[in-house]
């Protein structure tokens, strides 16, 4: 059996996410885009603005400041759509045919059977609003009487709306300004050929989501495969196994890993990575924290749902990513009012060089304040790495 050292492991992952090609150079568009998704696939979407979405940090670790339209542009010219993958997602259009049988399940939500019993026929009602009028928000079809309770205290329209989309015959786009989804008709929202493609059994499309995650791992165990479209490992294990005896996948030892590894055959094994790059909490290369824990020996809990009193390093914070290693942890936040971005905190990892780390995140602050039409960098005194930042970007401002 293939053996790699962790290093290797490492080096092939950030290879197979992109971060060996260089970032471009000149004007980035819809190829770049196209490019930074061949390696991950999808681009996991998440609410909290803090910074900026987190949908948009992935493509500007891998490609730099970039047009913020990028996503958008591309989900309305109908290249990408959304849905459930690893969690809301934006995934590339001609994948759609993968999942068409998780949209064909049953689907057992208690409240869709409650609405069901209750009212009768309101799930296909709302369909036919949509194919009648056009696309809707929740909003548009708000039912709830009295105050809201949690964030999951949906009314009768938001879920008959998610389980119309989670089924596949609604399809989602964003709204610029609220950021609220937005459902209309798959076939009003996704290209004619896409929805024309065929649909292969479960097991080929199951198969299939496996194989693309291990491209896009470079190597990883059972687990990393199946947590990456979220599949459950039980029907996974078989379908790697074939994958192994087909020789679509390679079974490798990785060092210090307990459990075996399965390589692609196609990624190649870098003699050195030279990335640099602030990761979102819901990057691939980190969004599997025990994955993170195997490559790094980097402990990562995302504290956003932490009371403030018991964070250890604050609300929004983001690993910085420094050749191959995660070397600082860094917590920001987008004064949009005063134009600036703040650093609330900065951490280096042990045995990092301090100085080194302290000049590399200078330089990626600095890009990120012109990309978010922001004029300064202010950094709080929060962290051991923080001195040593606000000397480096005191440095590189003077250049």
């Amino acid at each position: 059996m293939q053996q790699l050292s962790r290093a290797q492991a490492r080096r092939v992952a950030l290879a197979a996410q992109g971060f060996t090609d260089p970032r471009p150079t000149g004007r980035v568009d819809r190829r770049h885009l196209r490019r930074a998704l061949d390696r991950m696939g999808v681009v996991q979407i998440d609410s909290v603005n803090v910074l900026v979405r987190s949908q948009e940090l992935p493509l500007f670790a891998r490609l730099g400041p970039h047009p913020r339209s990028l996503i958008p542009d591309a989900t309305a010219a109908g290249e990408l759509f959304e849905y459930w993958v690893h969690e809301a997602c934006h995934v590339p259009a001609v994948h759609h045919p993968l999942w068409r049988w998780r949209m064909a399940q049953t689907h057992r939500w208690r409240d869709v059977a409650r609405i069901e019993e209750h009212r009768p026929g309101f799930v296909t009602d709302v369909l036919r609003r949509i194919e009648r009028e056009g696309a809707v928000t929740s909003s548009d079809l708000e039912q709830r009487v009295g105050k809201k309770g949690t964030w999951w205290d949906w009314d009768d329209g938001k879920v008959a709306l998610e389980y119309l989309f989670w089924t596949g015959r609604l399809a989602a786009t964003r709204r610029a300004g609220d950021f609220a989804r937005v459902y209309d008709l798959v076939e009003r929202v996704l290209p004619s050929e896409v929805l024309a493609l065929p649909t292969p059994p479960e097991r080929d499309a199951r198969k299939e989501l496996l194989l693309l995650a291990a491209r896009h791992h470079g190597v990883g165990t059972l687990d990393d495969l199946a947590d990456y479209h979220r599949q459950k490992l039980t029907p996974a294990r078989p379908l790697v196994d074939e994958l192994v005896e087909e020789g679509r996948l390679v079974e490798v030892q990785v060092e210090g890993w307990s459990k075996p590894a399965y390589l692609h055959p196609d990624v190649a094994i870098p003699r050195r990575v030279r990335a640099r790059a602030l990761l979102s909490p819901f990057d691939p290369v980190v969004w599997y924290r025990e994955r993170a824990l195997r490559l790094f020996g980097f402990h990562y809990r995302i504290e956003i749902y932490t009371p403030q009193p018991k964070r250890q390093y604050g609300y929004y914070v983001l690993p910085f990513l420094l050749g191959e290693h995660l070397v600082a942890r860094v917590d920001l936040k987008a004064d949009r009012g005063h134009r600036t971005l703040l650093v609330q905190g900065a951490f280096a990892e042990l045995g990092v060089p301090v100085g080194e780390v302290a000049e590399a995140l200078a330089a990626e602050l600095a890009l990120m304040v012109a990309w978010l039409d922001l004029d300064e960098v202010t950094v709080a005194d929060r962290g051991d790495l923080a001195a040593p930042l606000r000397d480096a970007l005191a440095h590189y401002a003077r250049r």
